[in-house]
């Protein structure tokens, strides 16, 4: 099973449209943004789950399906995700929860600011 960690995790984000990285909080906390509105984040120190924006009822689903999914850590329980790599969250799902976020966010952008960002 292929292993989810920060470095692939970069990887996949920073070749996104749009898609900025910074340590606005603190010197661990890495958090990814589009059009400056947040998508995810995590503690790149201590590794253990990514929080992610997630359609209010899917996350409900997913928390009720999944151990390695639960209410958003330090965020809006209703919009946001914690979710555990390297447990019953298979990759796939998670790099497909990690697209669902930014998916997310990027719909909430004016068209202005997509207009900005090129797409």
């Amino acid at each position: 099973m292929e292993e989810v960690n920060p470095e692939s995790i970069d990887e996949i984000l920073s070749s996104w449209v749009g898609v900025t990285r910074s340590f606005p909080f603190d010197e661990k906390t890495l958090v990814y943004k589009v059009g400056g509105k947040i998508f995810a984040l995590f503690d790149v120190d201590e590794f253990e789950g990514v929080n992610l924006k997630c359609d209010p009822e899917r996350a409900v689903e997913l928390r009720e399906q999944y151990a390695g999914i639960k209410p958003g850590y330090h965020s809006n329980k209703v919009h946001w995700n914690t979710v555990s790599p390297n447990t019953d969250v298979e990759a796939s799902l998670f790099y497909e929860l990690l697209k669902h976020s930014y998916d997310l966010v990027y719909a909430s952008l004016t068209k202005k600011v997509k207009l900005e960002l090129g797409y």
